[in-house]
Parts: structure tokens; sequence; C-alpha cells
């Protein structure tokens, strides 16, 4: 039985964590803690798969529970800073870049590092991840219009901020 179960987690990564590792590293911007979040999603995902519903798409599920980890984190790491802040140590963070990475990669960070974050997250669901907006409004709790809405003015923001002219770009 634990070998079944054992077999089954490793499916389980081998095929999603491609998605949710890249989709990390958007947030992110540090690859090792993307990975380190990666891993403590698939052993979220692995506990709480008994909940998953079976409406919508598993990954989108499997994604929700990589940004629950990633919230979860950054609520951590903000108060571990302040105490940090408090002792009197510096607590300043440079984002980790891939100097390996394509040039279209580096190319969409910057993209997305003109937006908001909850731009930046939508916009990582929608085309970095391909979910619809039904799945990306289930993924955030937002209506799936707000959805739609944020998507609008986070493509608006970029054509602005880079003079890119409005074309059909998805």
């Amino acid at each position: 039985m634990a070998s079944q179960d054992a077999n089954a987690f490793g499916e389980l990564i081998r095929r999603h964590q491609s998605q949710v590792r890249n989709f990390l590293r958007r947030l992110t911007r540090d690859e090792t803690l993307a990975d380190d979040l990666a891993q403590d999603c698939f052993l979220h995902v692995w506990d709480k798969i008994h909940t998953y519903s079976g409406s919508g798409s598993f990954i989108g599920w499997v994604l929700k529970v990589a940004y629950t980890t990633f919230l979860q984190s950054k609520r951590k790491s903000k108060r571990y800073r302040e105490i940090l802040e408090q002792a009197g140590h510096e607590t300043d963070r440079t984002p980790v870049v891939n100097p390996g990475a394509p040039e279209t990669e580096l190319d969409l960070d910057t993209l997305l590092a003109a937006l908001s974050e909850q731009e930046r997250v939508i916009m990582i669901f929608s085309y970095a991840c391909g979910l619809s907006h039904r799945e990306i409004s289930e993924a955030t709790d937002l209506p799936a219009g707000t959805v739609k809405s944020i998507i609008h003015r986070a493509k608006e923001r970029i054509r602005t901020q880079f003079d890119i002219e409005n074309h059909k770009y998805g």
C-alpha cells in the first residue's frame, strides 16, 4: 500500500511540477524560494487531495493550492522581516534572476513587474498557466467578471507603460 502511495505521489509531481514551479517562479521571482514552495504545495495537495471535488480542472485546483502556499509564505516572511527589523538586521533581498533564461522569459518578467501583485497573479494564471476565467475565479476567490476586468486593465497598463500598439495579443 505504501509503495502504491509513493508511486501515485511521484506521478502527481511528475505530471504537474513543471507548471507549479513555473507559476511560483513567476510569482516570487526567486527560483530557490519557488522550488521550496512547490515542494510545500505538493505536500499540501497530497494531504488534501480528498477535498478535490472534481469540478474545474485538476491543475486549476493544484495551482490554487500553490497560490495559497505562496500567500501563506508571504505572510510568514513579512512577519519574519518585521522581527529582524525590530532586532536591527538588514532585510533587503533582491530577487534571483536565472541568467540562463531565454530573453523572452526575461521580457515577460519585465512586463509582469509593471503590474500590481494581483494583476501579475491573474495574468500568470491566464497566460502562463492557461486557466480559464472561471478557473482563475475559483483559484483567487474573485468573481469571473472581476477577473476579466483585471486582465483587461493589466493588458492596458502593459501597453501604455511599454508603448505597445494595441494588437490582437489575446
